[in-house]
């Protein structure tokens, strides 16, 4: 025990052993959290396969300026994340690993990121001056391996870094923008006593934040600047530097950059695309997202609070505690402190700034405030690792300040406790929480008969055992943190990994192979229509148009419009699901059912057949 404490107190002494341990540490995050299985599951409709088939088609017709999707313009956003993908099928083929590579490596560059910001300026929140330099490198050490945990280890990063969409690439460059002003305007002093240094120009990480910000941009348009600039300047106004550094980040470089990387390609699509561009994305996709409900996406005031506590559990308990521990109201001591010691601070206003954002506009969608989660896990991993490094955190003294930290932290054990015991009822429930779904009618009884829900409920029943255990002893409240973090590994790896793959069978597998079937049986002059839903996965899977129609009699009023145009012996190859479709007035030879896959079925028949079925 007493060597164990030795090396506790002394392992800063090993650089070169702690070098290796942080690569090793952030590579096994990387690949636990981002790259295993990443494409062993196929797209998931709705969104993910729009994103794939654009990309897809400008691979295929060479137009890198206006992505398309089924044939029609796609304005939704920028084309950033549409040319990694291309990229990505030309280097490694078309499959779902090009589509979800963008969002995995954005997500694995800000942890790498986020560690060596950490590791450099994750200084202890109005650091003591009795602290020791050796206490300052722990804490460094320490701050930066959690903070990367923290990044990496959460629900909603996990899922939306396995997404090929555009929400991860938009987190990644803005947030890694954010992380380079901040090492920029920490820096800056070192820089300001150093004569040799050219100040004609903006520092490296300045440089850095405008190239990022304008990938941001370029990945969804104006709001990868907005933020950025909303939490920029509410941090420097409350500190009183918003001239000084304005000076520093020297904009008569910063824009002009900014402006040659973003604005070609606006030009270029306004020029092809005209009106129909701006009233799209700038209009509908930007300007009626903020101020009035899209597509149905509404939610109560609160919704972001809900979504921050399940998105980011089990780190979002500490939370709470974590903000209060910054003592942002503490204005005229933060003054006083160094910029090297304000990365806290700028983590508060950097969650403050999207969340009340996010929670204003009207849209809302739990994606949307993926960018405040990595300022969540510095405050935590502050927290943590002040706990862990602060010499008598868990004695019993006479001051206040101290009295009050070690009931917060008590508190929010029980809290954690108690969380973690309702996500194993939860999961004892879960199968009967599964609502119907006509593309996987079958699904709940398959999770349940999995035998997942119980084990994940013993998992978290563990857990939540061995955090009871810690919590008895003051002593051991510092380790907290290590029961949820050994939980949530072996949840990922033992039920939300599998839980994906039996998810995937159900509901996805099916339609993959139903497309590959109209892959080979479409024959050119053949029109496709799915009647009754819409699933975007079969125009990327089948590599063929497919006519989206709501339902039957909208079909028979489609094929009537284009009647003039086409051959009523014309042969079309129908799918839609089992039932939807009442062929029983039709003899055996006037229609072919082609094939039959879960709960989908593919028929072939002339228009003129089918403009006599029956409603």
């Amino acid at each position: 025990m007493t060597k164990i404490r030795h090396f506790w107190k002394s392992f800063h002494q090993y650089p070169q052993a702690l070098k290796l341990f942080s690569l090793v540490w952030l590579l096994f995050l990387s690949w636990l959290a981002f790259l295993w299985h990443l494409g062993n599951t196929g797209l998931v409709d709705e969104t993910e396969p729009l994103f794939a088939e654009a990309a897809r088609q400008m691979t295929e017709t060479g137009d890198w300026i206006t992505p398309y999707f089924n044939g029609e313009t796609r304005f939704d956003k920028p084309p950033l994340v549409y040319w990694l993908m291309a990229i990505g099928y030309k280097l490694i083929g078309v499959n779902e690993w090009a589509v979800r590579l963008p969002s995995a490596l954005a997500a694995i560059a800000l942890m790498f990121l986020a560690f060596y910001t950490l590791r450099r300026f994750g200084f202890p929140i109005f650091a003591p001056q009795t602290q020791t330099t050796a206490q300052n490198q722990r804490q460094l050490w320490l701050a930066a391996w959690l903070g990367a945990a923290f990044i990496a280890l959460n629900p909603q990063t996990i899922v939306w870094a396995r997404t090929g969409v555009s929400d991860m690439l938009l987190n990644g460059c803005m947030s890694m923008a954010l992380f380079c002003f901040f090492l920029g305007y920490a820096t800056q002093e070192s820089l300001a006593a150093d004569v040799s240094i050219s100040r004609k120009l903006p520092s490296f990480w300045y440089l850095a934040f405008y190239v990022l910000i304008a990938l941001a941009v370029l990945t969804k348009g104006p709001v990868g600047l907005v933020l950025p600039g909303l939490i920029i300047l509410s941090f420097l106004v409350y500190l009183g530097k918003f001239r000084e550094v304005l000076a520093e980040l020297k904009l008569f470089w910063g824009i002009p950059l900014f402006l040659l990387i973003t604005v070609p390609w606006y030009v270029l699509v306004i020029l092809r695309n005209g009106q129909d561009y701006i009233n799209s994305f700038f209009g509908y996709h930007n300007f009626e997202r903020f101020t009035g409900v899209v597509n149905g996406h509404d939610a109560p005031w609160y919704f972001y609070f809900l979504v921050v506590l399940i998105g980011f559990i089990p780190w979002s308990i500490y939370l709470p505690l974590a903000i209060a521990s910054s003592r942002f109201w503490r204005r005229s001591i933060w003054q006083r402190q160094p910029r090297s010691h304000h990365l806290g601070l700028f983590a508060f206003f950097w969650f403050t700034a999207i969340f009340v954002f996010f929670t204003i506009a009207v849209t809302k969608l739990p994606s949307y405030v993926i960018p405040l989660l990595p300022a969540a896990a510095i405050l935590i991993a502050l927290l943590w690792s002040d706990y862990l490094t602060e010499k008598q955190a868990f004695v019993k003294e006479k001051t206040a300040g101290k009295i009050k930290k070690n009931r917060g932290l008590l508190i929010s054990g029980i809290v954690n406790i108690a969380i973690l015991l309702i996500l194993a009822a939860v999961f004892v429930y879960s199968p009967n929480f599964i609502g119907y779904d006509p593309a996987a009618k079958n699904l709940p009884e398959l999770y349940a008969e999995s035998g997942l829900p119980i084990k994940a409920a013993i998992i978290w029943t563990v857990v939540a055992i061995a955090g009871l255990i810690l919590l008895i002893d003051k002593q051991n409240w510092r380790w907290l943190w290590s029961v949820n973090l050994i939980g949530f590994i072996l949840f990922f790896t033992f039920v939300l990994t599998p839980v994906s793959f039996l998810v995937d069978r159900a509901r996805q597998l099916p339609l993959r192979e139903i497309s590959a079937a109209i892959a080979e049986i479409k024959q050119p002059e053949s029109e496709l229509l799915m009647i009754g839903f819409k699933k975007p996965s079969v125009v990327f899977y089948s590599q063929q148009p497919v006519t989206f129609l709501s339902k039957t009699e909208r079909a028979r009023e489609y094929l009537t419009e284009t009647n003039s145009d086409r051959s009523p012996d014309e042969n079309l190859l129908i799918l839609t699901q089992i039932g939807d479709i009442e062929v029983t007035n039709l003899q055996p030879n006037q229609y072919q059912i082609l094939a039959t896959k879960g709960s989908y079925q593919l028929i072939r028949m002339t228009r003129e057949t089918f403009l006599e079925i029956e409603n």
